[in-house]
């Protein structure tokens, strides 16, 4: 699946029923993040941490799903783990049921070094960022052995969001409230008018493509 390409709108079977993608995200974003399996140590601290991270997720109007390679049966036990783990009275976002691992081959979700208890490869730690459009702006594939930065996702999705709207990008490190950087399809008066704080740093080159401009959603 390319950046760009419209998300698949599967039918799965979850910690909270039967759903659709996409009318599950409904006109909103959504985050769709793979485990390897259930009573996993790494996947345990994660799914903990995104539900502490719900009401920065829903500030943004992102709506989290989980997928891990076990049954509905399985998930639930296991989120009483995650909530004794966590100190949490909840795991409020659901968790997709994939035993047979289809959804993991489908979308080429799985560790080749990382083996199970039956020699069969690992999932690996996959997140898809779906816009409203239901197309993937972002996809990022993690070993099993490394658990995820949430944090870095919030960032990510903040970037996205800005980028969507605005006609600037995010520079290296770039945090919420950041310098954002013009894009260069912005020429001349337009840029002086969409951006009258623009400054411009000088390089060797003489060009004048480092354009820097005050987060335009402060």
């Amino acid at each position: 699946m390319k950046l760009g390409d419209v998300f698949p709108n599967e039918t799965v079977t979850t910690t909270q029923g039967e759903m659709k993608l996409h009318e599950y995200w409904a006109d909103g974003w959504g985050i769709f993040f793979t485990h390897p399996a259930d009573y996993t140590p790494v996947c345990t601290t994660e799914l903990s941490m995104v539900q502490k991270m719900i009401p920065e997720f829903t500030k943004r109007n992102v709506k989290m799903i989980a997928l891990s390679c076990n049954e509905v049966s399985d998930h639930a036990g296991w989120c009483e783990d995650i909530k004794a783990f966590g100190k949490l009275s909840e795991v409020s976002y659901p968790i997709i049921e994939d035993p047979g691992r289809d959804l993991a081959v489908k979308f080429g979700m799985l560790d080749p070094d990382e083996k199970d208890a039956a020699g069969l490869p690992l999932t690996a730690r996959a997140v898809f960022i779906v816009g409203p459009d239901k197309k993937l702006k972002l996809s990022i594939l993690y070993p099993a052995t490394t658990g995820r930065n949430f944090d870095e996702l919030l960032r990510v999705v903040d970037s996205l969001q800005l980028t969507a709207y605005k006609k600037v990008a995010t520079p290296a490190n770039w945090n919420k409230g950041g310098d954002c950087m013009v894009l260069p399809s912005v020429k001349g008066e337009e840029a002086a008018t969409l951006f009258p704080q623009m400054r411009i740093e000088n390089v060797p080159s003489g060009k004048e493509y480092m354009r820097f401009t005050p987060d335009p959603s402060a």
